[in-house]
């Protein structure tokens, strides 16, 4: 028996260390990605320029810290990797201003751009997308779905690294969104909670084909619609409303509803 244990203590033991020296520690990936958000947007003023570019620099280190726990330098040269995230940083920001102004303007309740960066968790969401997003052009493995599944647990949208969004882009309350790695979304699109863009059918054999739907410029998802397969193209200045299920394209200008109507009926209250 004691053999038996100690035959599977150390199978454990090296499968978890094969497994896990490829894996960036989550707490350090996690706060590496606060510190960035912090720097983007801080929640105080900031009164000295020296203090941000000394924050910029801790930053750069941090990733680079993150990128040496577990990847290989024979694979990728990590230098030239965080070189090309952090020269990509300022288009991310003026991007993620984009985004903030247009999830403003289509809420009534936001009273300011500022308070949408610092209290919508659809903006916060966006915001991880944008940045997983280019870790992800650059090929960096595993550290951007660590970045999208935080952002899942804390806001509850489900956004792959891999899907291209346009700029501005909107999301409304959020809860329960799914954008599928191959989607594509173009530009002035408002998505709202529980709306699915996904595949129509789940195989591994289809890794490398476009699985989730296109949509163009200027559409309109309303809550709980699920759009599926990669043929699937959302056509320009199209709305779709709630609880709509297609698994085929639309025209542009579209208006798509969902005619099903639940009968109430109201009785007087004796």
């Amino acid at each position: 028996m004691e053999q038996q244990v100690n035959t599977f203590i150390e199978l454990l033991f090296q499968t978890h260390k094969a497994e896990w020296e490829a894996t960036p520690s989550n707490d350090q990936a996690i706060h590496w990605l606060n510190d960035l958000l912090e720097f983007l947007f801080p929640n105080h003023c900031l009164n000295k320029k020296i203090i941000y570019e000394g924050q910029l620099r801790k930053n750069q280190i941090e990733l680079e810290n993150v990128l040496l726990s577990y990847i290989d330098t024979d694979q990728l040269n990590i230098g030239q990797a965080v070189d090309s995230f952090y020269g990509t940083l300022h288009q991310i920001y003026q991007d993620l201003r984009l985004d903030a102004s247009y999830i403003y303007e289509n809420d009534p309740a936001a009273n300011s751009v500022h308070e949408v960066i610092v209290s919508y968790p659809g903006f916060y969401a966006i915001a991880i997308y944008r940045i997983a997003h280019q870790l992800s052009r650059l090929e960096i493995p595993i550290l951007p779905r660590i970045l999208s599944e935080h952002a899942h647990g804390k806001t509850g949208v489900d956004i792959h690294p891999s899907a291209r969004i346009g700029v501005p882009f909107c999301i409304d309350h959020g809860t329960g969104i799914v954008i599928g790695a191959t989607s594509v979304i173009g530009k002035n699109v408002c998505i709202y909670q529980g709306v699915t863009l996904g595949a129509s059918q789940v195989s591994k054999v289809l890794s490398n084909i476009k699985r989730h739907p296109t949509v163009e410029d200027n559409v309109i998802i309303y809550a709980r619609s699920t759009i599926l397969g990669g043929r699937t193209v959302i056509g320009h200045d199209s709305t779709i409303g709630g609880s709509v299920f297609l698994t085929k394209s639309v025209e542009p200008y579209s208006h798509v509803f969902n005619t099903h109507q639940l009968r109430i009926e109201v009785k007087p209250n004796i």
